[in-house]
């Protein structure tokens, strides 16, 4: 696998909050099809935990009950994310919860920003819209 600049798609980092501090591996199946059918490579996984008292923690990979859940998810560890990034989220985590923080590429955007970059273009916006914005024009259009 090739890991040249001009071969990587947009890379973006998720957040997935859970209530209660373990996790169940309910959510590996979604990102190894993404990952298996090329939409996705998933270049990092690392999670938090912050207990009932607000104590927080990192957990790795390699932590019997993660490794348990995830398996081998990554081909190669990106070192993205920084501790100082993962100490931020697990501030941000209420008492009794938990975070996968999951980085991956948009592998299915590496073509098209290869095209464009070769044209001597750029992206000059780009925003995901909001999954409330979303559901409203949805139910606009089954209620019209």
């Amino acid at each position: 696998m090739t890991h040249g600049l001009d071969a990587i798609g947009p890379v973006d980092v998720a957040v997935i909050g859970f209530e209660g501090s373990h996790f169940n591996g309910e959510i590996v199946p979604a990102l190894k099809e993404i990952q298996e059918n090329g939409t996705v490579r998933v270049l990092d996984i690392t999670f938090v935990r912050k207990d009932p008292d607000g104590a927080a923690e990192v957990v790795e990979l390699t932590d019997p009950e993660v490794a348990k859940a995830f398996g081998q998810m990554t081909d190669a560890q990106f070192d993205l994310l920084s501790d100082e990034d993962l100490r931020s989220i697990a501030d941000g985590l209420a008492a009794d919860s938990s975070a996968a923080v999951v980085v991956w590429e948009n592998c299915w955007a590496a073509r098209l920003g290869a095209a464009v970059r070769a044209s001597n273009g750029e992206v000059l916006m780009l925003e995901r819209v909001p999954r409330d914005t979303v559901e409203a024009a949805v139910s606009a259009l089954d209620a019209g």
